[in-house]
């Protein structure tokens, strides 16, 4: 080939721009930007669809019937969105400890397993761990047990997310500076016979905070930090944002707090998980769902509000571990029509109505009691009603007038296929559960939770254009939105053993590869 004068130029041009293009990006001698703080937000089980679910009822709630329109959430204003896969080691549906395992550590593992490898004879360090031998100060916060599956992906290795006491010792003696929000699942080990993990925390250095006024006076002189929320379920975890009391501590309380508490020079990693949005979706829950993405929409503004003050040294990445519930917006039974605003009616979680369904247990067999008797507990919580022919027909005259009171009661009549399911499901309901049917008719229809309450939550569900496929995880791939420094690493389509990659980078963190 001969080489004119003018293809010299040329490489000398291509060469000036590629060295440009390479420095403008900060990929220059490995020159990637830092990131001193930096904020992950896991929204567990929130797909793209029960996100999108909560900017149209958001927007249609602010008004915005005439026309379809959403009301973006804080983060999915952020200026980066990409799209991250989920498959675990062992199959394409992940659960929470293979998932947070890869996000966590870089490495794929096998479902229920946490940061160990598929043999279970190999452990992996965490992005935490190795932010903690840096110098920074690490929080990990989650609105269920602070001992489950996610949570316990960034400071413990185990076998099995059941192993709740193991999981527990760890973060006892993890050092790491702040875990606040759920309890402890087994505090004492499956026989109570064990040493109290929060007796072995306090022995390690940490302050243990139960009520509400201890929590908030926490200040960072105190050390190391355990902040258990005094307002939880039987499993240890917030009660759903749709059933809390205006004056429990939220998820934003949490994190809130936790900015104060871990914001140093020498910078922090502080993970923040919404559990419940995951829990609301496995009961095919839409709008137990949607105020739970909202209540983490709360704790996402803490974050912003921190990186508005310091700007040139703060990331904030929010992501899913896994989709769950398999969301649709759009049903067969509505055709091309949603109606998410009647979601509206609904005051109360699908939990709500099993402690309900759990009273009338006590006092009704299900021979006495009908559906019937207990339309006003209905009404009330959901906004269903029954509607005779008659009344029917002059709902119908006043709909036809323009009379949107009337329209949603319309929606809202239960039709008798309905009524029928509805009857059959409380009939289940108010049997020992130890007698109902086992099959696998059943569980397409229940999904082992309370017959009557997903019956319920289902009927309201469809009649506002959502429609449901499963009460576990999917395989889709969730959305990853980031801000702040370093935000482009996280644009694109990658697998979710990358955000490990890409957290390290941002955060100036050397791999140390497996082994402990």
């Amino acid at each position: 080939m001969k080489i004119t004068k003018f293809t010299l130029q040329m490489v000398f041009i291509l060469a000036f721009f590629w060295s440009m293009v390479l420095i403008s990006s900060g990929l220059w001698a490995n020159e990637i930007p830092s990131a001193r703080y930096v904020f992950f937000f896991i929204g567990d089980g929130m797909g793209l669809a029960s996100i999108n679910a909560t900017e149209i009822y958001t927007s249609v709630n602010q008004g915005s019937l005439s026309e379809p329109a959403i009301s973006k959430l804080n983060f999915t204003k952020f200026p980066i969105l990409g799209l991250c896969t989920t498959f675990a080691a062992d199959g394409f549906i992940t659960d929470s400890a293979s998932a947070g395992t890869a996000i966590a550590t870089g490495h794929k593992t096998n479902d229920g397993v946490i940061n160990m490898d598929p043999s279970k004879t190999v452990t992996y360090t965490t992005i935490a761990e190795m932010a903690k031998e840096k110098g920074m100060k690490v929080g990990i916060v989650s609105s269920v047990s602070i001992d489950h599956a996610t949570p316990a992906c960034f400071y413990a290795h185990q076998p099995s997310r059941k192993n709740y006491y193991d999981i527990a010792c760890e973060l006892a003696t993890s050092n790491f500076d702040y875990f606040g929000g759920g309890g402890f699942l087994l505090p004492q080990g499956k026989e109570k016979d064990q040493p109290d993990v929060l007796d072995t925390a306090r022995k390690n250095g940490y302050t243990v905070a139960t009520s509400k006024d201890e929590i908030l006076t926490l200040t960072p002189e105190m050390g190391k930090i355990i902040a258990i929320n005094p307002s939880l379920d039987e499993e240890k975890a917030f009660l759903y944002a749709i059933d809390a009391k205006p004056d429990d501590l939220t998820l934003a309380d949490f994190t809130r707090k936790g900015i104060e508490l871990l914001d140093n020079p020498n910078g922090f990693f502080f993970m923040i998980e919404g559990g419940k949005i995951d829990w609301a979706a496995h009961a095919n829950d839409a709008k137990t769902a949607i105020v739970d993405i909202l209540a983490f929409q709360k704790a996402v503004d803490e974050a912003i509000h921190f990186a508005q003050i310091h700007p040139e040294d703060t990331l904030i990445v929010v992501t899913a571990d896994h989709e769950t519930g398999g969301m649709s917006i759009g049903y067969a039974g509505t055709k091309y029509s949603t109606n998410l605003h009647l979601l509206s009616f609904q005051k109360i979680s699908y939990q709500a109505v099993e402690q309900y369904i759990e009273e009338l247990r006590k006092t009704a067999s299900e021979k006495e009691m009908k559906l019937a008797d207990i339309m006003n507990f209905i009404t009330e919580n959901f906004g269903l009603i029954l509607l005779t022919d008659a009344d029917r027909n002059i709902l119908k005259n006043q709909a036809e007038e323009g009379d949107k009171t009337a329209v949603d009661k319309l929606a809202l009549s239960l039709t008798p296929e309905e009524i029928q399911s509805l009857s059959e499901a409380l009939f289940l309901s108010l049997q020992d559960p130890k007698e109902r049917p086992q099959d696998d008719q059943s569980y397409l229809h229940y999904g082992g939770y309370e017959p009557f309450s997903i019956t319920l939550t289902r009927i309201l569900d469809q009649k506002a254009g959502i429609g449901w496929t499963s009460y576990s995880h999917t395989g889709i791939p969730v959305p990853v939105y980031a801000q702040g420094v370093g935000q482009e690493l996280f644009a694109g389509y990658y697998d979710n053993t990358d955000l490990f990659t890409k957290f390290t980078m941002v955060m100036g963190l050397e791999p140390v590869g497996v082994g402990k």
